[in-house]
């Protein structure tokens, strides 16, 4: 086994100090800083893009075909659409996520005055006043308003209170960590990744683990809104795994316990060679694994190769119920992402190719076309039948 030992009460600690630090899409300079000076608790040195996407390499024994994995940092949020002549907010949404989870949650307003709490409700919010028709209020961003914690009555109260159009909207995540190793909370997309990563890198640190080339972790800043990892990828990286969430839904694979190895989503089929090599690395180290296929769905993978890079790509997830909403995960999948990271860091590369950006045919990759082999035959069947 090459993977290594996971400090998981590290993982819950810095996951919990992740969900506490508000980071909707476009309001993530906070949390970038705290990622970073967690990073350089590792003697790694930590560069930002002008945005603040982070790049930390830890080097190997060549900076040839390096290897990177990344996770983002930014959430699901809202902005200020419009300051309504009843003194509330009309809402647009930041990423994609249905007004149906919005409905009920608490949120701060970050205004050039400062934050306010709040909380979005329905249009028609008391069973008081609509009796039935709250049950018969229609679902979506343009029924549902934000009620802020101020004194505002009318527009212009909001107005006089500092609120604008476009004000950014970070919802309360409100997470519970359970004795038995589940974790409920909004945002766990993609804080638990990030978690996953910090906790990878803090082991490769302590066991002062060397890695065949360069790693390099990346933490994107504007995944859910589909930008991702698409301004933070060098051209010496060969490989990029995204850590991210898969889907414990009617009709998936993914699981909330173990590896969630997805072999594609609405972009397509992951690399063919990496994905084999994740799901041997599963194999030969105990880690649990289960693969799946998303469709409607897209991650840091996408943004990367849509901007340009040619690399191989790959996606890991841990098994999330209600993604978007309110999520649950559990301790199991995120320790076991942790060791897997870890030992395909240190694992030996086999395509050697892959160090120069281009090359002739000599040593380029191939799949398996041969015919599967049976053992069958009309007399085994008859055999089998009668038995």
């Amino acid at each position: 086994m090459s993977r290594l030992a996971i400090d998981a009460d590290y993982l819950a600690k810095v996951l919990r100090k992740l969900l506490a630090i508000p980071s909707p899409t476009g309001y993530t300079d906070t949390i970038v800083r705290f990622v970073a000076k967690e990073l350089a608790s590792f003697d790694l040195n930590v560069e930002m893009t002008r945005r603040g996407a982070i790049r930390a390499v830890r080097p190997g024994d060549t900076h040839l075909g390096a290897r990177a994995l990344v996770a983002h940092v930014d959430t699901l949020g809202a902005q200020v659409k419009m300051l309504k002549d009843n003194g509330r907010l009309s809402l647009v949404p930041i990423g994609t996520w249905s007004a149906r989870f919005a409905e009920g949650a608490r949120g701060t307003v970050f205004t050039e005055k400062g934050g306010y709490s709040g909380t979005i409700l329905p249009l028609k919010a008391s069973g008081h006043t609509f009796n039935e028709e709250v049950d018969r209020h229609p679902i979506g961003w343009d029924h549902v308003e934000m009620r802020v914690d101020a004194r505002a009555r009318n527009a212009a109260d909001l107005h006089h209170l500092g609120f604008e159009v476009g004000d950014i909207i970070a919802i309360d995540p409100q997470p519970e960590f359970l004795d038995n190793g589940f974790i409920v909370s909004r945002h766990l997309d993609d804080k638990a990744g990030v978690a996953v990563m910090l906790a990878a890198i803090r082991a490769l640190h302590e066991a002062k683990a060397e890695t065949p080339v360069d790693i390099h972790w990346l933490f994107s800043i504007a995944e859910e809104v589909g930008v991702g990892a698409s301004a933070v990828l060098t051209a010496d990286v060969a490989s990029l795994v995204v850590i991210d969430n898969g889907t414990t839904a009617p009709g998936q694979n993914s699981d909330e316990f173990g590896v969630t190895l997805s072999m594609a989503d609405q972009s397509g089929p992951f690399d063919y060679h990496l994905t084999r090599k994740l799901a041997e690395l599963c194999r030969t180290n105990d880690i649990r694994c289960q693969k799946d296929v998303f469709r409607f769905y897209r991650s840091d993978s996408a943004s990367a190769v849509v901007a340009g890079a040619d690399v191989r790509t790959a996606l890991i997830t841990f098994g999330v119920d209600a993604s978007h909403g309110y999520e649950r995960i559990h301790m199991h999948a995120l320790r076991s992402l942790a060791e897997l990271v870890t030992a395909y860091v240190v694992s030996p590369v086999e395509i050697t190719r892959d160090f120069q950006q281009t090359a002739d045919l000599k040593g380029f990759t191939r799949q398996p076309t041969r015919e599967a082999v049976q053992a069958l035959s009309p007399e085994t069947e008859s055999d089998d039948l009668a038995e």
